[in-house]
């Protein structure tokens, strides 16, 4: 993969200075570029690049711990921290690596089995436990600084801060603030001084910024103990700071997506995906490395309202899967740097190959979470896959929802609640997840559930849930009677991701997909009987839908009648351990179809 050698090096009179380090001065780098141009043959001139990834979600190796094989997809995209450190090493080398930065935009430690097991089954918060293999790997690449992604809260405050303990580097949120105090609780900025051939050092900046969702997200680890106001408001307060503070060059690492959308409605006064606002609204500000949406942006220009100056935003695709590359040409003019021009692009992980210094560094761990993804709990009756789930109603969902309810129910009985009927919602949060027919592993049961969500009960009305399953219908394209039905057109209306489609057992209904959202529910039925609009259900809901996540009606303000804190992840491998075998039988049935003027889809 060309990184443009020499179209950097000609716009570049510092290629191969000295090492970036925050807050210090580098030993001097050839001083050859520095003579040329301070004998008057033009003003002095230095290009950079700072480099970025985001979402990595755990994801060190190539590897897909649910399918027990190398990581693919329809795009042969490749993933991981190992690639990643390759890619690194080349820009490096390319560049002169004190002439880079490396930073990262958030929800590092929450999404692969690896990345859990040192959270939950060897915790790293143990007395003398292990050193977490992403800090491990961050370490070893040479991070500069992260930006603190939502995902970082799920596990609680305690591996957080042991996990912030074990990097090398700074986690950053100046939006994560204590709820008394209103001070930021973790570093606000980190300042990174790189030295030139001119004896003027480059002062960078990176604010970093996180998301305001984690407050609903995870109330249960945060509510009480932090707040976090919004990004274009804490951007605000800190880049004239930074920019009094000696900073040449301010960057941004959100852990927001650039949309200006949020899934949380107006439960909070804040944007979500707020990182394009930020560049509209806050001057001083030249690149923003987004994150969060999981979403690739190889270069974006905003135009900062205030200076008409042009921000430049790029989003590295997940997982590691791309690394994303500011390059910066500045100019020194009337006694100071300035950027002169700013782009941006994306590398792609699958063009290289992984590094074994990182694959060495974390063997022992990753063949440890192979054997306990491996561990038999069970066996099943027949095969179940999602690769249908998202438009008909599959036995693999109704076994995620016969365990929720079972799980609820059981919670209830005896008690005010345990005679209202129990429904359960549940989404389609992987289209390859599987049960074999045969046995059945922890890694077979955690794919259905790739989320460390939690289980709720809440009490809805049948007008409520009339409304909750409306609005989850929006997730399919209106498509008329008679026209062609293509699978892979059909879903994900608007945008809508499969985890923000849930169906709900213990009714059922139609979805009429070519009546208009907001009128898609038909002949909703309990028991054989039209669903009152007044009577009362208990709502199996996992604590993200239940919280507001999504934006669903209702929920977030119904009455809660019981929670747990254990993963609903953990309580189906502990169902499938307890009950020894899966038969879709003792719990699959049609709830739920897609119809047109009554006649099915499928």
């Amino acid at each position: 993969m060309p990184l443009n050698r020499r179209k950097f090096l000609e716009r570049s009179a510092a290629a191969g200075a000295g090492a970036a380090i925050a807050g210090s001065a580098a030993a001097p780098a050839s001083a050859a570029g520095a003579r040329e141009q301070d004998r008057g043959r033009g003003p002095k001139r230095y290009s950079f690049t700072v480099m970025g990834t985001t979402d990595l979600h755990g994801n060190v190796f190539n590897w897909d711990y649910f399918t027990d094989k190398e990581f693919d997809d329809k795009a042969h995209n490749d993933v991981g921290l190992a690639k990643i450190s390759t890619l690194v090493d080349r820009v490096r080398a390319e560049r002169g690596r004190g002439n880079t930065l490396l930073i990262d935009a958030g929800d590092t430690i929450q999404g692969t089995q690896l990345s859990y097991y040192y959270a939950k089954v060897d915790p790293i918060t143990a007395r003398r436990g292990p050193v977490h293999p992403m800090a491990q790997a961050m370490n070893a690449i040479g991070y500069d600084a992260a930006a603190l992604g939502n995902h970082e809260f799920n596990y609680g405050i305690p591996v957080l801060r042991k996990f912030e303990e074990q990097c090398d580097f700074p986690l950053l949120g100046a939006n994560a603030l204590d709820a008394k105090t209103l001070r930021p609780v973790f570093a606000p900025y980190s300042m990174h001084r790189l030295r030139t051939p001119h004896g003027r050092d480059v002062r960078v900046a990176v604010l970093g910024l996180t998301n305001p969702g984690i407050a609903i997200w995870d109330k249960q680890n945060v509510g009480g103990r932090m707040v976090f106001p919004g990004l274009e408001e804490q951007a605000a307060k800190w880049v004239p700071r930074l920019r009094s503070m000696g900073a040449d060059v301010v960057i941004v690492s959100a852990h927001s997506g650039s949309s200006g959308t949020s899934s949380y409605g107006d439960q909070l006064p804040y944007v979500e995906n707020a990182a394009g606002l930020v560049a509209e609204q806050v001057p001083g500000i030249d690149a923003i490395l987004v994150g969060h949406a999981h979403t690739e942006i190889a270069e974006h220009f905003v135009t900062n309202k205030e200076t008409g100056a042009q921000v430049v935003l790029s989003e590295p695709l997940k997982w590691g899967q791309r690394l994303t590359l500011f390059d910066f040409d500045l100019v020194w003019s009337r006694g100071r740097w300035t950027v002169e021009r700013a782009g941006a692009q994306v590398l792609n992980s699958n063009a290289v190959d992984e590094d074994p210094r990182i694959t060495r560094l974390l063997g022992d761990e990753h063949r440890k979470v192979v054997a306990y993804v491996n561990q038999v709990i069970g066996t099943s009756a027949a095969a179940m896959t999602t690769a249908e789930a998202a438009w008909k109603d599959e036995p693999i969902i109704d076994l995620i929802n016969h365990v929720q309810t079972e799980t609820v129910r059981a919670a209830l009985a005896g008690g005010e609640y345990g005679a209202l009927p129990v429904l359960s919602q549940a989404s389609c949060f992987s289209r390859t997840a599987a049960i074999p027919a045969g046995e059945v592993t922890i890694r077979d049961a955690a794919g259905l559930y790739v989320f460390e969500n939690t289980l709720e009960a809440r009490v809805l009305t049948g007008a409520q849930l009339k409304d909750y399953l409306e609005f989850s219908a929006r997730y399919f394209v209106r498509t008329a009677p008679g026209a062609p039905v293509d699978t892979a057109q059909l879903t994900n209306a608007e945008g809508t991701p499969d985890y923000n489609y849930d169906a709900v057992s213990g009714l059922v209904y139609d979805i009429d997909i070519s009546r208009p959202a907001g009128s898609r529910i038909v002949d909703l039925a309990f028991e054989g009987a039209p669903v009152d609009p007044a009577a009362r259900f208990v709502l199996a809901v996992n604590n993200y839908r239940a919280s507001g996540g999504g934006n669903f009606p209702h929920v977030a303000g119904a009455q809660q009648v019981w929670a747990n804190s254990e993963e609903i992840r953990n309580t189906i491998i502990g169902w499938v351990q307890t009950e020894g075998t899966v038969d879709p039988a003792a719990f699959a049935s049609v709830g739920w179809r897609l119809t047109r003027e009554g006649v099915p889809v499928f």
